[in-house]
């Protein structure tokens, strides 16, 4: 009985939700055939689709169970505070892997702190605007959010990890424009923002993140150095053409001309052997995505769920957007994921997590609503 009821659960988690979670599946799908080498070499298929299985099953398990608790603020703040600690503990036990320390790694599995750091800030900050929204005006408020997101921030980038760092902030900015920030307060912040970016360049970057940034202005400086991943990243788009190389017949990525194919430029790979039709059927799909989180935060219950909705929809947003613009040449290279087809597994527990969360709290919100509806009319 028990299993039944169990069962009955996961489908009514379905019921409704999956126009949310078919996109995410059809894009981690889309993910596999392009990390697949179809026997031209090893291949880290069957470990993503692990890692996919697993992300699954914390997707239904949150999404059966009531998580409106996270509304809380003792909840809030001790998801931060962990978040917290362990991006610390990075910086003091960990040693470096590919020039910095963002993984605690145990054995064959390993993890970034990062990712858990994103969902607590979207959590923080869905908390103090739903509640300091309409205040929003009062420039304190711009101040006392931004030190939230700030905060991670600065241990990110001590890492040092420009491209989550960059995540942290588009992820605060984003939720303080939807909450309705003045525009005379995001003119102040932007001036602050110069400032703050010219001082970093001199005293805060690394020679290579410097050189990265460089070859992003003249890419044909270090072809052979700095510049390579964004040349080859372009080398590879441009010759997806139309209809693309066809499904295991990229060569850039399948032959290791293109560093970090299945992760980091992932998006290049895949429009190689899709070519230009293929990407615009990978976009369309992260509009459905998109579009189907902004449905859900409009028909939101509280203003916690519809801030926490999209903030979700900004995170996976500012992913897409980072990532599709570096493998495109219109950003320096940074080393961001791209929701749901990266290899990987704790950006992949993350984005079905949130997932879940948003699916969670619109089912349990549409529920107490009825309740009150059914109390009204039945004079409660």
């Amino acid at each position: 009985m028990n299993l039944l009821k169990r069962a009955s659960g996961i489908f009514s988690a379905l019921d409704g939700d999956w126009t949310l979670l078919l996109p995410a599946l059809v894009l981690t799908l889309l993910g596999i055939l392009t990390i697949s080498t179809f026997g031209q070499g090893p291949s880290s298929v069957l470990r993503q689709l692990l890692l996919i299985v697993i992300a699954l099953g914390i997707y239904f398990s949150i999404s059966t169970l009531d998580v409106r608790f996270i509304r809380r603020t003792a909840v809030v703040m001790t998801i931060y505070i962990i978040s917290f600690v362990l991006l610390a503990l990075l910086l003091i036990f960990t040693h470096p892997v590919m020039g910095a320390r963002a993984w605690f790694s145990f054995g064959q599995i390993s993890f970034q702190p990062a990712d858990l750091a994103k969902l607590a800030l979207i959590t923080l900050l869905a908390k103090y605007l739903s509640r300091r929204h309409v205040e929003i005006g009062d420039f304190r408020h711009t101040i006392v959010s931004g030190a939230y997101a700030l905060t991670p921030m600065l241990l990110i980038l001590v890492e040092p990890d420009m491209g989550n760092a960059i995540i942290f902030g588009t992820i605060w900015l984003g939720m303080m424009l939807v909450s309705g920030i003045s525009k005379k307060h995001l003119a102040i912040l932007g001036c602050v923002g110069l400032i703050v970016a010219s001082v970093f360049w001199f005293d805060g970057l690394k020679p290579y993140q410097r050189a990265r940034i460089i070859s992003f202005v003249n890419p044909a400086s270090d072809i052979h150095g700095s510049g390579y991943n964004a040349y080859q990243a372009k080398i590879a788009v441009g010759s997806g053409e139309l209809f693309g190389k066809g499904i295991g017949y990229g060569t850039q990525s399948k032959l290791r001309f293109l560093p970090e194919y299945q992760t980091d430029f992932i998006f290049a790979a895949f429009a190689e052997e899709w070519g230009f039709i293929g990407v615009i059927l990978l976009l369309s799909t992260y509009v459905l995505l998109f579009a189907r989180l902004a449905q859900i935060a409009r028909a939101s219950a509280t203003n916690f769920d519809a801030f926490f909705t999209l903030g979700v929809l900004i995170l996976f947003a500012a992913h897409l957007v980072i990532h599709v613009s570096i493998n495109l040449g219109l950003m320096p290279v940074t080393g961001t994921t791209i929701p749901f087809m990266s290899s990987g597994g704790s950006h992949l527990v993350l984005e079905f997590a949130a997932l879940g969360i948003v699916t969670s709290l619109a089912r349990h919100g549409r529920d107490a609503s009825r309740d009150i509806s059914a109390n009204e009319y039945l004079g409660g």
